[in-house]
């Protein structure tokens, strides 16, 4: 038997946030992944303090920002590579009144750091009543971070490339087939609906597409340019288009009506030719009050749950993959607005 400290069953951000810590931590684990690309893994990989409808921010944004800087940092000095991509969100305007609202609203408090003044024209697509920058936005690179961390933990022995089977769980031996642990934590995004132990946590389905598109005439590349959804380069060929939400569709098949939708949205600003060559979907766990879930199973005190991180994924799983250690191994009380405890009552 191998005796560890943590069993992580889930690899999308908050599986993989929460094994930073443990490394960081000096502790000792495994990581189960089915080998399923997560939501997570398909993800545009937006870093975005402003809800972009409403030009709003939202609960701890510039200290969720702040903590995924330092994170990433930290983890770019085991994984030898930076993650980060300097590339800040352009929100094109529809109208002038939208300018006049972006103005007004960035002398607030809140968004002061936020929201830049300055308006630009961007060059390629049509912004009539010009654009404005989303001061601290930026996006991670998906593929490079989930293929450089399981790389790392694969060479750490820390990744298990398999299902993880519910039955073969011994609550009160606390083992797991060759393993031995002090506790485990379930981050399994929609798939914690077939998990024994948490299915009843209040997360709900949001299907989300996006396209990979080859365009005619390529915009610039140190911008992410949001006009309905996001367009920036994936690289020299390939553009990244998306994402939709969706509800009610939950199938587990390409929608045409969302590739109709999301064909119509890039055409109102990029006037030129372009072609669909990947579609792509994922199903985002999402809670009714936006906030993660977290927390500790009432009957198994060894039994965790860290999910419903909705579409601010890299921020939700980030910042309170730290909160959810100190909660673990120092008994720091979870914050109630993402404790599991407030759906108990």
């Amino acid at each position: 038997m191998k005796n560890v400290d943590y069993i992580i069953v889930g690899d999308g951000y908050a599986g993989l946030f929460f094994a930073h810590q443990l490394i960081r931590n000096n502790k000792t684990f495994v990581l189960f992944s089915e080998g399923q690309k997560s939501a997570s893994q398909v993800s545009a990989g937006i870093i975005n303090p402003v809800v972009l409808k409403k030009f709003t921010t939202f609960w701890k944004a510039q200290e969720q920002i702040d903590f995924l800087k330092s994170t990433l940092k930290e983890i770019e000095n085991y994984t030898g590579e930076n993650y980060l991509i300097d590339a800040p969100i352009h929100r094109i305007f529809h109208d002038e009144n939208e300018q006049s609202l972006w103005l007004k609203k960035s002398g607030n408090d809140n968004l002061l750091y936020f929201l830049d003044k300055n308006f630009d024209r961007l060059k390629v697509v049509k912004n009539d009543f010009l654009s404005g920058k989303v001061n601290q936005s930026a996006r991670l690179n998906v593929n490079g971070f989930f293929t450089g961390l399981f790389s790392f933990l694969e060479k750490n022995e820390n990744l298990i490339a398999e299902k993880f089977i519910y039955s073969d769980l011994d609550l009160e031996k606390s083992t797991y087939r060759d393993f031995t642990f002090k506790n485990i934590l379930f981050c399994e995004g929609m798939g914690v609906k077939h998990n024994p132990f948490f299915s009843e946590i209040p997360v709900n389905p949001n299907k989300g597409h996006h396209i990979k598109v080859e365009l005619s005439e390529k915009i610039p590349e140190n911008i992410t340019i949001k006009k309905k959804h996001f367009l920036f380069p994936l690289n020299e060929q390939l553009y990244f288009y998306g994402g939709t939400y969706d509800r009610e569709q939950l199938h587990h098949e390409i929608d045409d009506s969302a590739v109709e939708q999301l064909k119509k949205g890039l055409t109102e600003f990029y006037p030129h030719p372009f072609e669909i060559r990947e579609v792509n979907f994922g199903f985002r766990p999402t809670v009714k009050d936006r906030r993660p879930i977290i927390g500790r199973h009432s009957d198994y005190y060894n039994l965790y749950v860290f999910n419903g991180l909705g579409a601010r994924g890299i921020l939700n799983g980030c910042y309170f993959s730290k909160s959810l250690f100190d909660f673990i191994e120092k008994d720091i009380p979870l914050d109630k607005e993402i404790s599991l405890e407030r759906f108990e009552n």
